[in-house]
């Protein structure tokens, strides 16, 4: 995979540069709650600019249906991306027509500009091979080079991702760079004991790199909505807990083999409960009550991890020389649930190893919790890419680039 520095290095001034990013930031309307990852790439786009470069910075944001819809807008991002480089950035209305043509036309050496939501066109995520391919063409177009930078995306085979690259000169970014270097510290010569914590509402989103670290993590801690089909699959009472029976035969067998494999597999001991889902909006108080995870009503749905389990997951993170966290142990937006989470990250900020906060929710989590980020050795733009990267799937993203 050759880099940017590669491309730096043989002069990049007055070439057009199209750098897929990740600017996919979440919006209150058209305000960033988080701008974690236009911060990301702003070294990558900064870089390229300082070289003379016209950089094109591309994303996608959010699910629009292949058309444009205002609510899905990069403009915001755009302006952010502005403020954070102390430089004005050209915003395009299009993706490949009249505005996007003349808006990189109108380029000078060193500056930058943002084109309007991939996805407002239907080729980008198209499952049709021809259809992808066109829109990669009239992408190629606007372009001499491509800096793949956008990791969160990489999992996907989008038209910016994986086929834009085949038709241009092509290098990874800072981020991408990075990112592989983490993630490669998690599956080659582990320092141990290397010691997980999954999260999140769905198990079955988390079952394919499950199978892959009960062979490779010395511990698994396991918290959030995905627990409580473990402690089902224990024959525990869970009440009215997000719960996936489904799920609950290919968990029984993972308990099983963890055994099998001397991989400690550590459950919640306690848990808080309500009879109801806490108000986000609000956030009025929910007055949790705290109870054995052996003994959940079953009128009441377990929220977050409890006092006991916090000392529990704190203590077999204590040691670890590798820590990788993907999912928060309860509904840590609102007040009431966030303390397992921020037990969790804390214990990471503690921990004497290298920490990764594998993306998503944990990533924002962190934000929100009023974390330093520079407290974790790395902090993930991607935690869908992280997890395929995991379980050992080839990233069309990844793949395009290594050609």
């Amino acid at each position: 995979m050759k880099t940017i520095d590669e491309l730096l290095s043989g002069g990049v001034a007055g070439k057009r540069v199209f750098v897929r990013a990740d600017l996919n930031v979440p919006l209150d309307g058209t305000t960033i709650t988080d701008d974690g990852r236009i911060r990301a790439v702003v070294p990558t786009v900064k870089a390229l600019a300082d070289a003379g470069a016209r950089v094109i910075v591309a994303s996608h944001l959010g699910r629009p249906k292949g058309a444009p819809d205002p609510v899905f807008s990069l403009a915001p991002a755009a302006a952010r991306l502005g403020e954070i480089l102390g430089a004005d950035v050209a915003f395009a209305e299009d993706t490949v027509g009249e505005s996007a043509e003349s808006t990189v036309s109108g380029l000078s050496d060193g500056q930058v500009a943002v084109i309007e939501n991939l996805r407002f066109n239907a080729g980008e995520t198209s499952k049709d091979d021809a259809e992808r391919a066109a829109f990669a063409d009239r992408l190629a177009g606007l372009a001499d080079v491509y800096v793949g930078d956008g990791f969160g995306a990489v999992h996907r085979k989008h038209a910016s991702v994986f086929d834009l690259p085949k038709r241009l000169p092509h290098y990874a970014g800072y981020l991408i760079a990075t990112e592989v270097g983490v993630l490669k510290k998690l599956t080659d010569d582990v320092q141990r004991p290397y010691v997980v914590a999954l999260g999140g509402a769905k198990v079955s989103d988390k079952l394919a790199v499950i199978d892959q670290l009960l062979g490779k993590a010395d511990r698994l801690l396991i918290g959030g909505g995905m627990a409580y089909t473990f402690l089902k699959a224990q024959g525990h009472e869970v009440g009215i807990s997000l719960l996936q029976e489904d799920q609950v035969p290919v968990v029984k067998e993972y308990i099983e083999r963890a055994e099998k494999n001397g991989v400690e597999l550590v459950l919640p001991v306690d848990v808080l409960v309500a009879t109801e889902f806490p108000d986000l909006k609000t956030k009025a108080p929910a007055n949790p009550a705290t109870v054995a995870a052996d003994a959940i009503p079953a009128d009441q749905e377990g929220l977050d991890i409890g006092p006991e389990t916090r000392k529990l997951y704190a203590s077999k993170l204590a040691d670890a020389a590798t820590v990788f966290w993907n999912g928060p142990m309860g509904v840590f937006e609102h007040p009431d649930y966030a303390e397992g989470t921020k037990a969790v990250a804390q214990a990471l900020v503690d921990a004497p190893g290298f920490t990764v906060v594998g993306g998503g929710d944990s990533a924002a989590a962190v934000r929100t919790l009023g974390f330093d980020e520079n407290a974790f050795g790395h902090i993930s733009t991607g935690g869908g890419a992280s997890l395929e990267y995991l379980e050992g799937k080839t990233l069309p993203g990844l793949a395009a680039l290594e050609d």
